[in-house]
């Protein structure tokens, strides 16, 4: 699944495609996403322009007219292509090759566009979702409204979480992958992010001391900062819709690397894989208490 690094990657580089053209029309091949189409909602969306494209946690947000939001969550597949006035097309998002032979089966969505061109949502196992929001209902959506601060957010800093984990017995991995807490991080930065804090994923948060706590929040920014700047990782290749791939996952210290020595110079300690809330965590004991 996209983290907030890979889907700010896809939100510059649809602003870069598709910004400011207007819609002529959506066709929805299957309307059977994690929440169902809603046909009549889309059809509103026909002879307005993409004014603006955001990003919020895991979320794309693009506003189209006056008072249309469109809200969009990639899930584990979804994607979009963009199909230039040529019939060119272009990668966004997370998949293994481009092939149009065998894209087009997963080709939900269809936004036709001015020139000829086209945006496309692919999505192969369907748990992302589309929905089209009216403005006036946008901050009140039950998605948003309960997300915590950003990790480059002034927000997220040593006081605010120092308070939010007050009285909680939960293992700090759990806390970071919390979108209540923090959002945008997911499994691939929150390991990440440990490992360079020398905190072990199943530590209690509630014996974090105040150093690990400023360790958490310097780490979290450093990394998240470095990731966006090398396009994400490219997990499933992940890549731009330019065809450049994310070079983050070349700086993986331990995600992914069980059975491999520690990164760290003076360790040669066995990269460790436990299974936390369902989810693979990676660390080294020596290096992470």
């Amino acid at each position: 699944m996209p983290e907030l690094p890979e889907v700010e990657v896809v939100k510059r580089t649809l602003e870069r495609k598709v910004l400011n053209l207007i819609i002529k029309k959506v066709k929805i091949n299957d309307g059977n996403l994690r929440y169902r189409v809603n046909k009549s909602d889309f059809l509103k969306l026909s002879g307005k322009r993409i004014k603006k494209i955001e990003r919020k946690s895991k979320f794309l947000i693009f506003k189209i007219g006056k008072n249309i939001m469109m809200l969009v969550h990639l899930g584990m597949t979804g994607k979009f292509f963009f199909s230039n006035t040529r019939n060119k097309k272009f990668k966004t998002s997370f998949y293994y090759k481009l092939d149009n032979s065998k894209d087009q089966k997963h080709d939900r969505i269809i936004f036709y566009l001015e020139k000829k061109q086209k945006l496309i949502y692919n999505d192969i196992r369907k748990f992302g979702f589309i929905k089209v929001i009216d403005f006036d209902k946008y901050k009140n959506n039950s998605h948003l409204k309960h997300l915590g601060p950003e990790p480059l957010e002034e927000d997220f800093n040593f006081k605010y979480f120092k308070n939010y984990i007050s009285g909680k017995n939960r293992n700090v991995k759990n806390v970071l992958m919390d979108q209540k807490c923090i959002s945008g991080l997911g499994n691939i930065y929150v390991n990440e992010i440990l490992f360079c804090c020398s905190i072990r994923p199943s530590k209690k948060v509630v014996k974090l001391t105040n150093k690990e706590i400023e360790k958490i929040i310097f780490n979290t920014k450093k990394i998240i900062k470095k990731s966006i700047k090398l396009g994400g990782s490219s997990i499933k290749n992940f890549s731009s819709s330019d065809g450049k791939k994310g070079a983050f996952q070349q700086t993986f210290k331990v995600y992914g690397r069980n059975g491999e020595n520690c990164s760290n110079a003076d360790c040669n300690t066995i990269i460790t894989k436990l299974t936390i809330s369902n989810r693979s965590s990676f660390y080294c004991p020596r290096c992470q208490k």
